[in-house]
């Protein structure tokens, strides 16, 4: 990494711990800052705050008392999670403390170049397929996922060389941070109306993802969904080189024509060699066309990757079959947009859908068009019954419950002919039932597995 000298002896603030904050307080830490930790789990729950006290790092849990801010930082680095109108966060700002978010350390440290990619949808998956398509396309170096995927950006950063790459996904929470933040190439793979509990408005939404663009230069390249007139009129105001992706027209970049994606005048694969479903992954696959081919890496290892390329865990992954029945687990399918988009993945009719959780308040009616193209569905959680209501309105024929997914999988294949798909998808939140969706995902796979020992050798 960077030996960068300018927290030396700099008093700075790290605002809530998880994994982000504590890589963060580590590495100012060892770049010779006088580093104060302030997290509100309380001390003898909180695992982190011991191991940093150990390294002899100022900590202080349980609370946020304002006082803090009486000693003299010069920056604050916030967990993205923790909101701007945080007390300590709004009397930082007002006594001129600069904060950041630990990305803003990575970019500062990192000797690698870096893929940052974000948007509402589809930034996990995009981001893992330019990582698989460039692993096995780099004829030097490694590239190494990072940032809001789970691997802390300013953790990952210290480990990477020049002829690495940091591909990096990044949260409108992180981006609202950058200083100087700069990647060499940008992505952002489409913007919906999200996190508004944070944000306020969609109007900062969408000013926080644009950060990402905030100071990249005519030599650095913004890969863009071209499909949303939002984004276009965005375009205008950048100064990077624009390379447009779209499902729907030809365009300067990477493309979707008559079944096949191409990149400017050269066909890269069949859509239906894609190795995952759905009109968003073709999205995905687009923009991580895009960037590879900007990093220079062939036709053929593309092809093979995407090819290969089963999806991210909980998000359609492809799981096994039985009997020709194929089970998928898009268990990160907490909101209905989520459910309508891999539910346009599947052939009409086929479909068996596993669904149901957190009752939140909504209603389910903007799900009714999708559900009008399912075979039957299994439902379960607090929302089974607005569910139910939902599948009847939309004229489902078969309607089953189940006490929790591991009960649905067997009811679902019960159900279940040669070619037809059973997926969970749930629409909702795991929380009434689970701790977390990779725990409902889980659960999902244990039980397809425990089928398959069961009547898969029938």
């Amino acid at each position: 990494m960077k030996k960068i000298q300018k927290y030396q002896n700099t008093k700075i603030l790290v605002l809530g711990l998880a994994r982000s904050g504590f890589s963060a307080a580590k590495l100012l830490h060892d770049l010779g800052a006088l580093v104060t930790v302030n997290d509100g789990k309380p001390f003898e729950e909180n695992r982190e705050a011991q191991d940093l006290l150990e390294l002899g790092i100022k900590v202080v849990t349980g609370s946020h008392p304002i006082e803090l801010l009486d000693e003299d930082f010069t920056l604050m680095v916030k967990n993205p999670g923790i909101p701007y109108s945080h007390p300590l966060v709004q009397g930082a700002l007002i006594k001129g403390i600069p904060v950041i978010t630990e990305i803003e350390l990575a970019y500062e440290i990192s000797e690698a170049p870096i893929i940052g990619i974000t948007g509402t949808n589809g930034k996990t998956t995009t981001t893992t397929m330019i990582e698989q398509i460039l692993n096995q396309g780099m004829s030097h170096g490694k590239a190494y996922l990072s940032g809001n995927i789970g691997y802390p950006a300013s953790s990952v950063a210290r480990d990477v060389a020049k002829d690495d790459c940091l591909v990096m996904e990044l949260s409108s929470f992180q981006l609202m941070g950058v200083i100087d933040f700069r990647p060499e190439i940008a992505v952002i793979t489409n913007l919906y109306e999200a996190h508004l509990d944070y944000h306020g408005t969609r109007e900062e939404y969408v000013a926080a993802k644009w950060a990402i663009q905030k100071h990249m230069t005519a030599s650095d390249w913004l890969v863009l969904n071209w499909d949303q007139a939002e984004i276009r009129a965005l375009a205008e105001t950048t100064q990077a080189q624009v390379v447009p992706f779209s499902t729907k027209a030809k365009v300067e970049g990477a493309y979707a024509l008559n079944g096949k994606l191409y990149y400017q005048t050269e066909e890269i694969m069949a859509i239906n060699d894609l190795g995952v479903p759905g009109a968003h992954n073709v999205e995905n696959a687009l923009a991580a066309i895009a960037a590879a081919k900007l990093k220079g890496i062939s036709t053929s290892v593309i092809r093979e990757a995407l090819q290969h390329f089963t999806g991210v865990a909980h998000r359609t992954q492809y799981v096994g079959q039985i009997h020709q029945v194929k089970f998928y687990n898009d268990s990160k399918a907490t909101n209905i947009l989520a459910t309508q988009m891999a539910l346009s993945g599947f052939e009409p009719g086929k479909v068996i859908l596993l669904a149901g959780g957190l009752d939140r308040g909504n209603s389910f009616e903007e799900l009714v068009p999708s559900l009008k193209e399912v075979k039957a569905v299994v439902l379960f959680g607090e929302t089974k019954n607005k569910l139910r209501q939902a599948a009847q309105q939309a004229g489902v024929s078969i309607i089953e419950e189940a006490i929790d997914v591991a009960s649905a999988v067997p009811l679902a294949y019960q159900l279940s002919q040669a070619d037809d798909v059973i997926l969970l998808s749930p629409a909702n939140a795991s929380w009434d039932q689970y701790p977390n969706f990779e725990i409902r995902g889980e659960a999902f796979i244990q039980a397809f597995q425990a089928l398959d020992e069961k009547v898969g050798k029938e």
